[in-house]
């Protein structure tokens, strides 16, 4: 049945309903439980402020940081709205950020937010849809900026980790990669139901090409204790977390070729590899069963393992071999626990009951655990790497899980030193509850690249910012931020600048040297939006609106400041991206001697300038200015 024939025919069952069954309907409706996500979701009302207007940046020199006006300027700062923002983003940088990191509001009540972070009502239940609906506008844009290797991390406290959990499986559908838990303090916060919050998550969002950097393996253990010609190797674990009667099929003794000597299994720890001498006994000789089970293993058998000499049997002593003549001797000396044992747990290795034992009567049994080899010439450059943990582990605590061969453990201050270090930068309290600089810095060592752009939008007091800067200062790399912020101004405080004064004065600081920090060097950009109509746009947008957001689109930086009545945004010797906000003779001569093979021209009058640049035979493409200022833009009336 069509969608329209159902629509009809519930508006049928509908109109046959008196005011008590409609009544009951409702209150049905509204006080059913639903499971999942659920919030009041008005797309209307987000397409309403999506065609609302256009957003265009205006450059603010005086409240930038651009001490070489020579240079691009690859830093910015945007102030006003993050919805705002991000539209502008998606027409200047859609598909070109690689890590947006953001700490938003957590939906705890505070009177003094911004965006009005209180209840409607302690026990209404669409308490939180007005959150949900403000991260949900955000995030759909957001999303659409990322690489297609790209990721987004978001801080959020355990209250409100499930919902927005929720909330980004649908927007990031099958993209959750898993969080990381962030230990905020050491003290107790809520005694009065002795149970402490003391830790927060970071939710991990990716595309498919994603990947942490990781740790690289540490050499220092591979080495090659049995001069083997291919080099140094590391011991990796010839066993798996199962027992021999979840996995029969591995319980088996292994014997060294070159002594004689046998290794018992682990009754609690069995082999990690199939037995090709096994297989043929348990399966009675069936040569196509035998294939088939051979066939269907994922790796070598253990004797393919021990023929290619990628199984290390560790030196034992003649005096250190256990030999037992009978099962006698054999269950006095397990009794007495003088029988085979692991090496460094002493756990038994033969007990009683075991169906094995009479296997073990007169056989050399060896000290020692064998191992595979794992040679470091033989493993992937990409394999060579220790995953990232989940655990971000203080700076105070004592080396333990990060010393784990296999997991790269992040550390960080908690989450008291933040507030220290914008006052240390400020000379004051400026902002509520910011992240520490480590754990951001953290994260951003793991996800970005040397010349990624990482993305804000609930900026704050800068704290991403300072952490692309210091890790650019530690390995070269040229890392670009994009920093969001409102100002927070109130009828109460109407002159209050969050962005200006605290975020970009930060940033300002970091980059000069404040105090005993050294300077960073590096430059940003002062944004302001402001908001026209489409139908305004050809009488109210600037030359240096047009500018801004062509130079961002093409290069995602700003140029140097250039005078005249032709300025050249990006290009080289081979096509140069111009801009001319008047279309004059002198206009059109310079566009004709200009010194590259081709042109990208943006002008008033497109028409005229392309006619005039086919006479005098130079290559060039003509575009309509209005069209540089509309194009990209979400508004619909604009496409």
């Amino acid at each position: 049945m069509s969608n329209g024939n159902t629509g009809q025919q519930l508006l049928a069952q509908l109109d046959s309903m008196n005011e008590q069954q409609l009544r009951r309907l409702l209150v049905e409706h509204l006080t059913q439980k639903k499971l999942g996500l659920y919030w009041e979701s008005n797309a209307i009302e987000r397409d309403a402020a999506l065609n609302a207007n256009l957003v265009l940046p205006r450059l603010r020199p005086d409240w930038s940081h651009w001490p070489d006006a020579g240079q691009a300027c690859p830093n910015l700062i945007i102030e006003g709205d993050n919805f705002d923002s991000l539209r502008l983003l998606g027409a200047t940088h859609r598909g070109k950020v690689r890590v947006i990191y953001i700490d938003p509001p957590y939906n705890t009540g505070n009177k003094d937010w911004v965006y009005n972070d209180r209840y409607v009502g302690a026990n209404d239940r669409w308490r939180h849809s007005q959150w949900l609906e403000f991260l949900y506008r955000r995030l759909l844009l957001a999303r659409d900026l990322l690489s297609s290797d790209g990721v987004l991390l978001v801080s959020i406290n355990d209250e409100n980790r499930a919902r927005l959990e929720m909330l980004l499986d649908e927007v990031m559908p099958g993209r959750r990669l898993g969080s990381l838990v962030w230990r905020t303090k050491d003290t107790g916060n809520d005694l009065s139901q002795r149970f402490s919050h003391v830790h927060e998550h970071v939710l991990v969002y990716a595309n498919a090409g994603f990947k942490f950097n990781g740790r690289a393996t540490d050499r220092s253990k591979f080495r090659n204790p049995d001069n083997d010609p291919r080099g140094d190797w590391s011991p990796q674990p010839l066993t798996k977390a199962h027992t021999y009667t979840e996995r029969e099929n591995t319980y088996y003794p292994i014997q060294d070729p070159e002594t004689g000597y046998w290794y018992p299994c682990d009754p609690n720890r069995v082999w990690a590899y199939a037995s090709e001498k096994e297989i043929h006994a348990r399966l009675n000789g069936d040569e196509t069963a035998i294939a088939s089970a051979l066939q269907g293993l994922r790796s070598d058998t253990i004797e393919q393992l021990i023929e290619k000499k990628l199984i290390y049997f560790p030196p034992c002593k003649p005096n250190e071999v256990m030999l037992f003549n009978s099962r006698a001797e054999l269950l006095a000396a397990i009794k007495a626990g003088k029988g085979p044992t692991l090496p460094k747990k002493k756990t038994p290795l033969l007990r009683e009951g075991l169906p094995d034992l009479d296997f073990w009567i007169g056989k050399p049994i060896a000290a020692g655990r064998p191992s595979r080899k794992e040679h470091w010439t033989a493993k992937p450059e990409e394999d060579r790497l220790a995953p990232l943990s989940s655990w971000i582990a203080g700076l105070n605590e004592e080396n333990g899980v990060d010393e784990w061969d296999e997991l790269l453990v992040l550390r960080s201050a908690r989450g008291g030193v933040a507030t220290d270090e914008v006052k240390v930068a400020l000379g004051s309290k400026a902002f509520p509850y910011p992240k520490p600089l480590s754990l951001i810095k953290g994260l951003l060592a793991q996800a970005t690249r040397p010349g990624d752009i990482v993305l804000d939008f609930f900026a704050g007091s800068g704290t991403t910012g300072q952490a692309v800067l210091e890790l650019n200062a530690e390995d070269g790399g040229q890392r670009r931020f994009i920093l969001c912020s409102s100002t927070e101004a109130t009828a109460k405080e109407p002159d209050k600048n969050l962005c200006r004064d605290v975020c970009a004065e930060r940033m300002r600081r970091v980059m000069a040297g404040y105090g005993n920090k050294p300077a960073l060097g590096g430059s940003f950009a002062y944004l302001q939006l402001d908001l026209l109509d489409a139908a305004d746009v050809a009488f109210e947008a600037s030359a240096d609106h047009a500018a801004l957001l062509l130079a961002l689109r093409e290069l995602q930086a700003l140029p140097p400041q250039t005078a005249g009545a032709v300025r050249q945004l990006a290009g080289d010797a081979q096509l140069a991206l111009l801009l001319c906000p008047e279309v004059t003779p002198q206009t059109l001569e310079t566009l004709a001697n200009w010194p590259a093979e081709r042109l990208a021209v943006y002008s008033p009058r497109p028409d005229t300038v392309r006619d005039w640049l086919q006479q005098a035979g130079k290559p060039a493409n003509s575009y309509s200015l209005l069209e540089a200022l509309l194009r990209g833009q979400t508004s619909l009336r604009a496409k």
